[in-house]
């Protein structure tokens, strides 16, 4: 049966930057399908266990900060330790800063880009290296995002980051597929999200914004469910290297 495809029981997922948010609403859904969850964040993650645990499956969350990726072995070696291999790893964790690009700081640039594209490629690399010791592949699924694919405004770091997460993705995916890890990336449209709460604040921006939606609204946690789903299970055996926007239509405009 095609259903069973999307199945996830048996499996441990790592999920990055779940404390709220897209990473907690991708926890919830990989846990429902059957998924334990090793929840990544920088501290409070009782909401996201609780959630977890309701499902019936277990949750191991680490309060880590990935701006450093010395803490990546650790958190390796705590979730092998907890749950004895990972299938999975979730690559959200993200930050952004917003200023005019005449007058950003290395500061900001350095920060965003530790977080959202070398903390990736380390955690990613980790990863895939017990995929290859574990003997029977993987999935990774890293993070993008419009601006993927746009150059947007007042976010330079960012959007240089969110670019090299997608090329990054499609060179783990050309190395990798011999292993029998798929490397690929969700990119999320205009979400109701922490990040954004300074759009969705200014009323004349967040009009804007909606007025180019097709769908004609933010989108919600739970729109990444499904295509997180999708990529981390069999359903999704020969997709390799490929970013799926969840965007409302946004690119179609």
């Amino acid at each position: 049966m095609i259903l069973d495809a999307f199945k996830l029981t048996g499996k441990v997922a790592i999920v990055t930057g779940c404390r709220t948010g897209l990473g907690q609403g991708m926890a919830l859904g990989l846990a429902e399908a059957g998924a334990d969850i090793v929840g990544i964040d920088l501290n409070n993650l009782g909401e996201t266990q609780q959630a977890v645990e309701k499902t019936g499956r277990r949750f191991l969350g680490v309060e880590a900060n990935l701006s450093d990726i010395r803490v990546i072995d650790g958190i390796i070696g705590q979730a092998l330790k907890a749950f004895g291999r990972i299938d999975i790893l979730v690559n959200n964790a993200g930050i952004i800063r917003r200023a005019d690009a005449l007058e950003f700081s290395e500061k900001d640039w350095d920060d965003v880009m530790n977080i959202n594209i070398k903390t990736v490629f380390f955690f990613a690399q980790a990863a895939g290296r017990q995929f290859v010791r574990q003997g029977a592949g993987g999935k990774i699924i890293n993070v993008a995002s419009m601006l993927s694919f746009q150059g947007g405004i007042r976010v330079p770091s960012y959007t240089a980051s969110k670019s090299a997460v997608m090329g990054v993705t499609r060179l783990l995916a050309n190395e990798w597929a011999k292993h029998k890890i798929n490397v690929n990336a969700i990119a999320p449209g205009y979400m109701a999200t922490d990040n954004t709460a300074p759009l969705r604040q200014d009323p004349k921006r967040s009009d804007e914004i909606l007025q180019r939606i097709p769908a004609g609204r933010w989108g919600l946690p739970a729109d990444l469910q499904g295509v997180a789903v999708f990529l981390a299970s069999e359903a999704s055996a020969y997709v390799n290297g490929y970013t799926i926007a969840v965007d409302g239509g946004w690119l179609a405009r």
